[in-house]
């Protein structure tokens, strides 16, 4: 009897991944040792600069960056750990900006100009008004002077008003003195609310917007993909759709879990009335948001590489299909 191919996964704590993580779902062929690491940016850095691990959850807009520029390294499958509508993650100072037009010619944080969620954040306010090439982005940590991590970031292919943060502020403070007038990126300023009255959201509704966003485009923006290392597809074929079938699987002992109302996992008081309106928010996809798969994903990755390729990230040209390594076979259950 053959051994199984033992496998090294960085990923953060998921509720989607929590299955795999405590060994209740096990990849066919595969012995997974998953390793849990708290902070994305630790997973993304240790493996675009190192690739310490065998697998691991990836910026997707790093990784489509990479493919772009002719890196082979590592290959996607079409799991989709991490995702979210973006709309309720700029923050303004309201005695400047009151509305998208009002950020043009102004100076803007950001944690990372090329992290994932960034690059949505951008191509929606593009298309609110936003003129992005009067911008000019401060990058830095929002909580934090410094830099944001340690990136590899690829080279932009069009000019781009951006310097780095070399206060000894962080994004937060620089925002509540009216030294920039908004951030935008994965985490929301701290300053927001009884710190500083006058830092706002952007969309103070943001869940009715977001909601229109997703019902008018079909797109709950996808943040993370999964990346395995080429050499080990190489040598082993199927990782690719062992480990796509077993993600499967953990998501749906999730989503079983999370339907459970008899006593509620989730420190969620109106969890049924959530779960109510996923169902009919997401009921194209059977009320799953987090669904996987190429295919049922076209439309939104195609709306992500597009951004990409307006922001002057990557060549024009890149096709979806190439992304990801191809899956086959179905998950049969008997």
């Amino acid at each position: 009897m053959s051994a199984n191919v033992p496998i090294n996964f960085a990923c953060g704590p998921y509720d989607r991944m929590a299955a795999l993580e405590r060994g209740q779902v096990k990849p066919t062929g595969i012995t997974l040792n998953y390793i849990t690491l708290d902070h994305p940016r630790d997973v993304f850095d240790r493996m675009i600069g190192g690739l310490e691990f065998d697998a691991s959850e990836l910026s997707a807009s790093e990784y489509i960056c990479r493919y772009a520029a002719g890196h082979r390294d590592l290959v996607a499958i079409p799991v989709f750990p991490s995702r979210a509508f973006r709309h309720s993650f700029i923050a303004v100072n309201e005695n400047v900006v009151k509305k998208p037009e009002d950020l043009n010619g102004k100076k803007v944080g950001v944690q990372l100009y090329t992290m994932t969620a960034a690059v949505w954040i951008r191509g929606l306010l593009q298309h609110s008004g936003v003129d992005l090439s009067s911008i000019t982005w401060v990058e830095g940590a929002v909580e934090k002077p410094g830099s944001h991590g340690v990136p590899s970031a690829e080279p932009l292919l069009k000019p781009v008003t951006r310097v780095r943060n070399e206060s000894n502020k962080s994004l937060s403070q620089l925002l509540e003195d009216g030294e920039i007038a908004a951030t935008i990126g994965a985490l929301f300023p701290n300053s927001f609310g009884m710190i500083a009255p006058h830092i706002k959201r952007l969309y103070p509704d943001f869940k009715s917007a977001e909601k229109t966003y997703f019902r008018e485009t079909s797109i709950f923006p996808i943040m993370h993909l999964v990346a395995i290392k080429r050499s080990v597809l190489d040598q082993h074929p199927f990782v690719a759709t062992s480990l796509f079938n077993a993600f499967n699987d953990s998501k749906e002992v999730a989503l079983r879990q999370m339907r459970f109302l008899g006593a509620l996992r989730y420190m969620l008081p109106w969890l049924p009335a959530e779960l109510d309106e996923i169902a009919e928010v997401f009921g194209a996809s059977g009320g799953d948001p987090f669904v996987y798969g190429l295919q049922e994903n076209r439309k939104t990755l195609e709306a992500l590489v597009r951004c990409l390729e307006e922001q002057g990230m990557i060549r024009s040209g890149v096709k979806v299909e190439e992304l990801f390594v191809g899956i086959r076979g179905q998950n049969w259950k008997i």
